[in-house]
């Protein structure tokens, strides 16, 4: 994973948490957020092409066990968040209008999108947990060591420089 990458996926992440709270920004915002948050969501799984690619090839071969509760659980999650956009986009207010759509919000699609919403916070809590050791050590190697060391051992000597002999 690379540094924009991990950008990305915090991005996501906060853009997500934002997303599942509409009386934070108002239904029109909630509904232009959550259409960019979807476009963020193909970046992250184009991003992670090559593992899911793999995974899904060697699934049924020998592998090890937690890829494939990865896998399922990402599959779960991307099933999810298709039907909450599905089910927003036909229940939306302002979206709709726009993109030039007449749809009846039907109280039956409100339910789909409050349940499959729910639903994916608890599949992303579960794929956060299951990626934690990444997240730590990505987090540690691109925010955590650039930082001055403010309360680190401000007193270390830098290390001796070694100067090659002729």
């Amino acid at each position: 994973m690379t540094k924009t990458n991990l950008w990305i996926d915090i991005g996501v992440f906060a853009g997500f948490l934002v997303a599942m709270n509409p009386a934070l920004t108002g239904i029109a915002i909630h509904e232009w957020f959550s259409l960019a948050l979807a476009a963020a969501l193909i970046v992250h799984l184009l991003l992670h092409w090559k593992w899911v690619t793999t995974v899904a090839i060697q699934f049924f071969r020998r592998l090890f066990h937690t890829s494939r509760l990865k896998f399922v659980v990402d599959v779960l999650l991307f099933t999810a968040f298709t039907v909450v956009m599905m089910s927003g986009i036909i229940i939306s207010r302002s979206l709709a209008s726009v993109l030039g759509l007449s749809l009846a919000a039907d109280p039956i699609w409100r339910f789909v999108h409050s349940a499959s919403a729910d639903v994916s916070l608890v599949l992303v809590g579960l794929h956060f947990a299951l990626n934690w050791n990444c997240v730590v050590t990505m987090i540690k190697r691109y925010i955590l060591s650039p930082l001055p060391s403010f309360g680190r051992g401000e007193n270390r000597q830098p290390a001796p420089v070694k100067v090659p002999k002729d």
